[in-house]
């Protein structure tokens, strides 16, 4: 049996729109088995995504076919912690679960390298896939030779990650579609210079910088609007002098402290203003998913 675990993802962190992301400690396991009765089952996730469509298994397929191997008859089960249509990553978590799923099965023929080219043309785009796989605060892009690279950027330790889910989803679809059509210049070279400040604040741990870097024009001020309460949010974020962006397309919020108080502060204050909410403590997670092979003794665990 193959055990595969794979992080949360936050994409964007307000001014690296659809090329930085960053892996939290919030994660979903795959186990894969060999399946005697049938070409395939899926448990663990409801019923209408139990099927070839399910993304680990495309994922997994998809790993299969780039080795020229057929796919094997193969049961996979699903624990998920990762929030569907969140902002948390959790197409990417699936789609690097089934690479990484099927590239143990076949004793890890691919490098890191080739299971981020196929996860990005799965996924569209490498801002999530990234992190997921390399762990860390990522820059991701595809080049002009069609080739995704990936810069790991270094976190400072001090840092606090609170991820604020709300009890409604955003579509991706629909985050995107609220997107302006153009920019202009001033606020091109707004964002440029403001990403270049956030990558040195992050590993700095200068959180006045950051307040000063996390100011978006491209995306945030657009998605906010489909975010119930995020003024709110954003108040209560201010009082404990928190930074707080839009994690991925909506609903989650990620907020950024450097003082243990100020965490504590922020969460008991979400938790008392919006108690249907789930509000989660998370560090860096700087290893990216992690495959293995279950001995016997930690299958009966199972």
């Amino acid at each position: 049996m193959i055990k595969v675990t794979v992080p949360a993802t936050s994409a964007n962190l307000a001014v690296g729109f659809d090329c930085v992301g960053i892996a939290v400690t919030m994660h979903s396991s795959f186990l894969f088995s060999e399946n005697e009765t049938e070409h395939l089952s899926i448990s663990g996730c409801p019923a209408e995504f139990q099927n070839e469509d399910n993304l680990v298994y495309q994922g997994f397929k998809a790993a299969c076919d780039f080795l020229g191997e057929p796919v094997p008859n193969v049961h996979i089960e699903i624990n998920s912690k990762v929030p569907v249509s969140r902002g948390l990553g959790s197409s990417a978590v699936c789609i690097v679960g089934g690479l990484a799923g099927a590239n143990q099965w076949f004793d890890n023929p691919l490098t890191d390298q080739q299971l981020l080219e196929i996860a990005t043309e799965m996924e569209g785009h490498p801002d999530n896939v990234a992190p997921a796989i390399y762990g860390g605060l990522c820059m991701a892009f595809i080049d002009s030779h069609s080739q995704v690279q990936v810069v790991k950027y270094p976190v400072n330790r001090h840092y606090q990650f609170t991820a604020i889910i709300p009890d409604f989803k955003i579509s991706t679809a629909d985050a995107r579609r609220v997107l302006p059509k153009q920019m202009s210049y001033a606020d091109v070279t707004h964002q440029v210079s403001h990403s270049l400040l956030m990558t040195r604040a992050i590993e700095t741990g200068n959180i006045d910088q950051l307040h000063t870097a996390m100011n978006d024009r491209m995306h945030e001020p657009y998605r906010q609007q489909l975010i119930h309460h995020f003024p709110e949010v954003k108040s209560l974020c201010n009082h404990s002098d928190a930074v707080l962006y839009v994690s991925g397309s909506g609903s989650t919020m990620m907020a950024i402290t450097n003082d243990s108080d100020n965490q504590e502060q922020l969460i008991s204050s979400i938790q008392s203003k919006f108690p249907q909410w789930s509000v989660h403590a998370v560090s860096v997670d700087n290893n990216g998913f992690k495959s293995e092979v279950l001995s016997d003794r930690e299958i009966l665990h199972y």
